[in-house]
């Protein structure tokens, strides 16, 4: 459902980021280290730590606001 827009996304800012997708029911252990109940689970990691996570199929704008706001930190 969401996967059309983290592609648009991942495509959008090939050059800022690096966009990855974990299949939670093929790595159970990443769902469990993280926390991950509910799908689609979308997480923004800056420097190797978490430092937000967006859960449900939100609308494109409300996962660029969220990303750009740790884009634009210095």
């Amino acid at each position: 459902m969401i996967a059309p827009v983290i592609n648009e996304i991942a495509n959008e800012y090939k050059d800022t980021v690096k966009v990855v997708k974990v299949n939670t029911d093929l790595n159970p252990s990443v769902a469990t280290e993280y926390g991950i109940r509910s799908i689609p689970t979308v997480m923004i990691f800056k420097n190797g730590v978490r430092v937000d996570t967006v859960v449900g199929a939100v609308h494109k704008s409300t996962l660029i606001n969220t990303l750009n706001k740790y884009l634009n930190m210095k």
